[in-house]
């Protein structure tokens, strides 16, 4: 494997919204789901990251920025579960 870095790019909404679940992940004993000591260094790497891009997870309205984000990430993408039923 060579050393070139992986960008990633997502849109403000997509990190908000990556940014809330990965903290919940971390803050929860999600060991069943994330198995691999391996894959926590990432995890931790990539929510670092997006809490440093983020100045709005400090904000006294990040609740409410959330909100409004997964609403518009669910009106853009659809319900998951609605792609699998079809």
């Amino acid at each position: 494997m060579d050393d070139a870095e992986i960008t990633i790019k997502l849109t403000p909404d997509e990190a908000l919204v990556l940014s809330d679940w990965l903290e919940r992940v971390q803050m929860t004993d999600l060991s069943h789901l994330v198995d691999d000591p391996a894959a926590w260094a990432p995890l931790h790497k990539l929510a670092g990251t997006l809490d440093k891009a983020l100045p709005g997870v400090f904000a006294a309205d990040y609740a409410e920025r959330l909100d409004a984000a997964r609403r518009r990430l669910r009106e853009t993408t659809g319900s998951f579960d609605e792609d699998q039923d079809g």
